[in-house]
């Protein structure tokens, strides 16, 4: 893949300070993208990240931003926006993940994951939609495999995601013909804290016969960001097979 294909653009990466929207943010900026990233409490770690998307040429931008509250998100995508010039692709990345049997889930415990992993992708779509439009962009949800196939002890976490992808087609639909939206799912992703008994269950699990990497998903991020914006509301299950 050439190197410079966002060259000139672009890109928003909510939840970007650390683990896999770090992972993306990196990917975006290496094909030449300016790169913003939202984080809610890992201030430390979003400047990092911002200093290393700035060591390979291209200007970062760290943004506190909670994704739950729509003025946050307004103003988000305002000084994005203002600082860039542009806007060419947003990707919805930032999630919580929780595990709880489905029985002892409170309404509390519901409605918080779906709104950081359902309602926050909907007002950085709707805010940034106007920049998006201006240029033919492109959105790039972070979906999951347990939004695919259900995980009983993750119900809450799985129907978020379900709902997101139900939410990437509605998009399509509804923004088209300007705007692709298209959504990444990832099965399991081996990181630096992942259990190794689990990493170890999994990975024989897969066809492929390893876990997926954070830069599994970052390619396939990137496919969707410079690839033919003709493809649009596209679910695509990064998970080395676990899934079939």
């Amino acid at each position: 893949m050439p190197t410079q294909l966002l060259s000139g653009k672009s890109a928003l990466v909510t939840g970007g300070a650390r683990r896999i929207g770090r992972g993306i943010a990196l990917a975006l900026a290496g094909t030449g993208a300016d790169v913003a990233i939202t984080y809610r409490n890992s201030q430390a770690e979003a400047a990092q990240t911002a200093e290393e998307i700035e060591s390979l040429g291209c200007r970062a931008l760290a943004v506190a931003c909670d994704v739950r509250s729509e003025a946050s998100v307004r103003e988000a995508i305002a000084l994005i926006a203002d600082r860039f010039g542009r806007l060419d692709v947003v990707v919805n990345n930032a999630a919580v993940f929780a595990a709880v049997p489905l029985e002892r889930i409170s309404l509390e415990a519901w409605d918080a994951v779906f709104e950081t992993n359902a309602r926050g992708p909907f007002l950085v779509a709707r805010e940034a939609l106007n920049h998006l439009r201006a240029v033919e962009g492109r959105i790039v949800n972070i979906g999951s495999l347990g939004g695919i196939h259900a995980w009983a002890g993750h119900a809450h976490y799985s129907s978020s995601k379900a709902a997101l992808h139900m939410l990437t087609q509605a998009m399509a639909k509804a923004f088209a013909p300007q705007v692709s939206v298209n959504c990444v799912a990832p099965g399991w992703i081996e990181m630096e804290e992942s259990d190794a008994w689990q990493a170890a269950h999994f990975s024989v699990k897969t066809p492929m016969q390893r876990n997926g990497t954070v830069d599994d998903i970052a390619q396939a991020v990137l496919f969707f960001a410079t690839g033919p914006h003709f493809v649009t509301g596209q679910i695509l299950a990064v998970d080395g097979g676990l899934g079939l």
